[in-house]
């Protein structure tokens, strides 16, 4: 896991000594113990526990929509992004671990530190919203799963590549329907490679290459204007 810039170092507790130790150990205690009176939250989940994890979630950048109280698909894929931003068990649920990932405002770090543009980190499975340098969201997303797949007359690997792009086409009108399915308002960065909306984003590789989201969450990115024509798509 690289959380750096996300919390202390080991690097920096050793040369901050003893002192600076101690007060990292007493606000992780702290942390644990305020986390340790929440109840766990699972998909399905429902009352103030949940309003008050979404409003944390999207307070941090993790796209939830509007907090609701009720814990349904699109606030399971904030808290994959949480937990993938983290390094952490890819649950799902909202328990202790995420808890304490929520009162330590854990986020990550894009590479930009100017531009509009979207990034994907592949190794962690997110997507993130960079504006004027600045982290705006971070959703969950399923890319290619290195798998072997038939189409077109031979076989092929499901692979996403890494590079910088740009948005060269978008299908703006609901789903578009191909040879290896459908995909909700594609956008078009490479080729066949889109960031599009899907029914199925679980939280690992699954995809034939393109960059799975939700269809609220792809929604929301037409909405903001976040996939817009000539958009720069970083992927790594």
């Amino acid at each position: 896991m690289d959380d750096t810039g996300h919390g202390v170092s080991r690097r920096a507790a050793l040369v901050g000594g003893v002192g600076a130790s101690v007060l990292g150990a007493s606000a992780l205690a702290a942390t644990t113990a305020e986390a340790a009176t929440r109840p766990v939250l699972v998909l399905g989940s429902r009352g103030p526990a949940v309003t008050e994890a979404q409003e944390r979630l999207r307070a941090l950048g993790y796209w939830v929509g509007t907090p609701d109280g009720t814990f349904g698909h699109v606030t399971q894929q904030a808290v994959w992004a949480l937990q993938k931003s983290a390094g952490a068990r890819r649950s799902g649920r909202i328990d202790l671990a995420a808890w304490g990932l929520l009162a330590r405002g854990f986020t990550p770090r894009p590479r930009a530190t100017s531009g509009t543009l979207i990034e994907v980190d592949l190794k962690k499975q997110i997507l993130m919203v960079v504006s004027n340098g600045r982290l705006v969201h971070t959703l969950n997303t399923s890319t290619g799963s290195g798998e072997r797949y038939y189409s077109g007359g031979s076989w092929k690997t499901a692979r996403t590549p890494t590079g910088s792009y740009s948005i060269y086409w978008r299908w703006s009108n609901g789903w578009q329907t191909g040879s290896l399915g459908s995909m909700w308002r594609p956008t078009y960065w490479r080729g066949d490679f889109a960031i599009h909306g899907s029914q199925s984003i679980p939280p690992y590789p699954a995809s034939h290459g393109c960059c799975r989201v939700s269809t609220a969450a792809q929604d929301m990115l037409w909405a903001g204007g976040w996939v817009a024509l000539n958009r720069r798509v970083v992927l790594y």
